[in-house]
Order: C-alpha cells, then sequence, then structure tokens
C-alpha cells in the first residue's frame, strides 16, 4: 500500500489535489490510502507522519509554512517524496534545500497532477524492498524477492528454493504466481521459474541459477535467452 499525504490550508485545495490521485490510483491498480492536513502543526500530530511515502505539501501556509513543514518532516522521515505545490513558480527552487522530488503549479492540470505521481510510484518503486507473501499455518510469512532463487510447481503445491537453501511451500498455480511477479522472475520450464538476477549461466537444457540447476524446455528457451540477455544489457 501506498501512504500518500496531502497538506494544504484549504479544503478546496485539497479536493483538487485528492480527486485526480484517486482516479489514477485506481486506474492503476494501486493499492493506496490518502491522508489530508490543514496545516504543518496538524502534519506532525498524527504518528503516520513519519511512514508517508508521498507528500504533496503547499508552500504557502498559515502559520507553518511548507518549507518550515518540509525541513522538520526530514529530521523525522528522510524518504518520503516530497512534492511541492503552489502558485509561485519562484518558491520552487527552494526545494533543493529538503531534497524535493518535484513541484506542481496551483491551478491544478489534471494531467500534471497525474503525470508527478507516476514519476513518484517509479521512484518508489526503484527503492522499496519487494515481498513474497504466503499464508502459513504458523501465519504469514513475506519474503523478500532478492532472497528468492526460483518457484517450481510440485502437483498441487508451489516451492519457493531461497538463497539460504530452505524450501517453504504453498498451495497455488505457478501461473497465478508469475503473472504477480517482476519481469525479472522468468519461466524456463513449464514447472519452473527463475529469478533471473541469480541466473549465471544457461547451457543447453538447463539454467544455473545459484548453488541450483533448473531444466529448461525447448518452448521456453528463446524468451528465456531473450530476457537474459536484456539483463546483462541494463
Amino acid at each position: 500500500m501506498v501512504n500518500i499525504g496531502i497538506c494544504d490550508d484549504e479544503a478546496s485545495m485539497r479536493r483538487a489535489l485528492r480527486a485526480p490521485l484517486e482516479r489514477k490510483l485506481q486506474l492503476l491498480g494501486t493499492s493506496y490510502r490518502i491522508l489530508e492536513y490543514d496545516s504543518g502543526e496538524a502534519l506532525f500530530s498524527h504518528p503516520e507522519c513519519a511512514y508517508l511515502d508521498i507528500l504533496f505539501l503547499d508552500i504557502e501556509m498559515r502559520q507553518m509554512n511548507g518549507m518550515e513543514t518540509a525541513k522538520n518532516l526530514r529530521k523525522r522521515n528522510a524518504h518520503t517524496l516530497l512534492i511541492f505545490v503552489t502558485a509561485y513558480p519562484d518558491f520552487v527552487f527552494q526545494g533543493y534545500e529538503v531534497h524535493a522530488f518535484h513541484y506542481i503549479l496551483k491551478p491544478y492540470e489534471e494531467r500534471k497532477i497525474q503525470a508527478v505521481l507516476e514519476q513518484a510510484l517509479e521512484e518508489l518503486g526503484k527503492h522499496r524492498e519487494q515481498y513474497f507473501t504466503l499464508e502459513q499455518k504458523s501465519g504469514i510469512l513475506r519474503i523478500p524477492l532478492k532472497r528468492i532463487l526460483a518457484f517450481s510447481s510440485d502437483r498441487r503445491k508451489v516451492v519457493i528454493s531461497l538463497k539460504d537453501g530452505s524450501r517453504p511451500d504453498f498451495y497455488g498455480k505457478l501461473d497465478e504466481v508469475e503473472s504477480g511477479l517482476p519481469d525479472y522472475f522468468v519461466r524456463c520450464h513449464n514447472r519452473h521459474l527463475v529469478n533471473l538476477n541469480f541466473v549465471s549461466a544457461l547451457e543447453k537444457d538447463r539454467c544455473i541459477c545459484g548453488q541450483k540447476q533448473f531444466p529448461v524446455s525447448r518452448a521456453f528457451r528463446q524468451p528465456l535467452e531473450i530476457a537474459f540477455a536484456r539483463l546483462l544489457l541494463r
């Protein structure tokens, strides 16, 4: 879930910003929560300000202005993407001091708001830890994707091969698992889905992934080779 804050002392401006944000987030299918604050003081009175992923912050506010609010926020949260909103372009240059990510000028243009939101979401994706979540009898297990070598289908179960050699499993289908993963997870076989970041070699009929080997079938060889070559060129 993406946590987004809107801090503006004018309710009409908060509504004008929130509506296009929600339309875009819903279109993207992104799980989100939008929190509104009518001042910098109100923002800091809520503990969730320390966990905001993105904050749209008005510069010209009564009492604590946007720059003061941004400086205080940076002391508590260095990772929030700050997007300033202002009617005066001259204020934009002050944003460098607090590492602002972007800015939006009033009056709002929906296309600009949504474009900046997309850039912010892309930036979050680069730095945010990604997990694969599964339910077990002992509870919910969250596994960082960077620890997963491969997913393998074993009858009605899917087995996860991890870097440390452990192999948790769960009931599921490999097709459904694949649809929710980043594009660096690629099929090498009808029953195996490998993490290209761990693939060290592709041979005629096998794929070397970490300390493990997985079969490569004829049907998946060419797409696998293309995906592997693209990764090497990045």
